[in-house]
């Protein structure tokens, strides 16, 4: 009897073994894939020739401290959002995919500055098949050194999910050590939440603010931890980042010689008005009211869905008082690309890149592309839609073919 024990437990012993080399192996060669997909995207972007521009605007870093463009021309801005690089082993084509499509539309439109309004990273394993976070990011970087392009990230949900391998803070380390001269991320200050809350100035040669770019980080989850990225109770906008912009607005103003300078606000998850808004004008059958007034654009979220934080955070009704924000630019809802002005600030979404994140959306393209932001010289401004299949972009590997129906998602 006691044989037959020692022979059970042996044969046990043997197939758990069996069972752990099996799964060994299996992620070893996940790793393995990941490594030469990554290795793959990165040649790819190395094959790309940098963009060429007539007389490219460089940006100083101010005494301020903050990076500041000066020119008395238009001020082309090109907002991207929700690129979603995987960069793991089930990712490696749709990465690829969102590379060429970025590529392309920045060769065609060249702008001054690149703004993104979160999600570079999409470092969720069951798509993306990693928990490695800066390789997203590293990717994304080296596309934008490669193309010699200026651009300025706001941190969204997905960058630092609270599963991913480094943090906020060691994500914006890794952006600002120096080896991404074209990227103008600055981390904020230590005394408010957040990284990456800071601005961008555009000054004509009098010396004049003609338009601030202010980049908010708009936050991640309500509390912590793998189910709050499950159940999506999002964040906001905290009470010290809202009063750090209040501060940032006067002490420009004083420095712009008591004028307040104009200025437009970027950042990832929508104010909780982006809903207000639309539900307004949807109340009065897709109507103009005395708030609302209708720009373009749609919400194409399944259920009329805005994904905004429950609570107001109070950025919108500082703006309204101080007066110097003409609009609020976002992404995270990959479906809606609305532009709504309420109470005289625009509320707009901008397209996005997406090829991961929801299931079956690389087959949909009518969401896909990038938002050009037209700067005057008197600091107005004007924007609308580039749907990226169009024959003026031209990527270096062939568009995929999509549908541009509208499409429902499966969430």
């Amino acid at each position: 009897m006691a044989v037959k024990t020692k022979k059970r437990g042996k044969t046990v012993l043997i197939i758990l073994a069996s069972i752990a080399g099996v799964i060994a192996l299996a992620l070893c060669a996940c790793v393995a894939v990941s490594f030469v997909g990554i290795k793959s995207n990165q040649n790819f972007i190395k094959s790309l020739k940098a963009v060429e521009y007539e007389n490219q605007l460089a940006p100083h870093l101010a005494d301020d401290g903050y990076y500041t463009f000066v020119t008395d021309d238009d001020f082309k801005v090109m907002q991207l959002s929700d690129i979603h690089i995987g960069a793991g082993f089930l990712s490696i084509k749709k990465d690829t995919m969102a590379l060429n499509a970025v590529a392309a539309m920045i060769t065609a439109e060249k702008p001054d500055l690149v703004i993104v309004t979160g999600d570079i990273a999409f470092p969720v394993p069951f798509q993306s098949g990693t928990f490695n976070n800066k390789n997203s990011a590293r990717l994304f970087a080296e596309l934008m050194e490669q193309l010699g392009i200026y651009w300025a990230p706001a941190f969204g949900n997905h960058d630092t999910e609270s599963y991913s391998y480094f943090t906020r803070e060691e994500i914006c380390n890794f952006y600002t050590n120096g080896d991404y001269k074209h990227c103008l991320l600055q981390a904020g200050p230590d005394d408010v939440d957040g990284f990456g809350n800071y601005i961008v100035n555009v000054k004509n040669t009098l010396g004049k603010i003609t338009q601030s770019f202010v980049i908010l980080d708009s936050q991640s989850y309500v509390g912590a931890g793998i189910i709050d990225g499950i159940i999506y109770k999002y964040d906001r906008i905290h009470d010290n980042q809202v009063e750090w912009y209040r501060n940032q607005i006067t002490a420009l103003t004083q420095k712009n010689g008591g004028e307040t300078p104009k200025s437009l606000v970027f950042f990832h998850i929508p104010l909780i008005e982006f809903k207000d808004a639309w539900q307004e004008y949807v109340d009065n059958s897709c109507n103009n009211t005395e708030n609302v007034k209708y720009l373009y654009g749609k919400v194409g979220e399944k259920n009329n869905g805005i994904f905004c934080p429950e609570e107001n955070c109070g950025l919108f009704d500082a703006a309204l008082e101080i007066g110097s924000t003409q609009g609020f630019f976002c992404g995270h809802d990959h479906l809606n690309n609305f532009s709504l002005d309420y109470k005289g600030i625009r509320l707009s979404y901008g397209y996005t890149i997406d090829y991961l994140a929801y299931f079956g959306i690389m087959n949909y393209g009518a969401q896909r592309g990038c938002t050009i932001i037209h700067v005057a010289p008197d600091g107005s401004f004007s924007s609308h839609l580039e749907n990226y299949y169009q024959d003026k972009y031209s990527p270096v590997n062939e568009k995929e073919t999509v549908s541009m129906e509208s499409w429902i998602p499966s969430y």
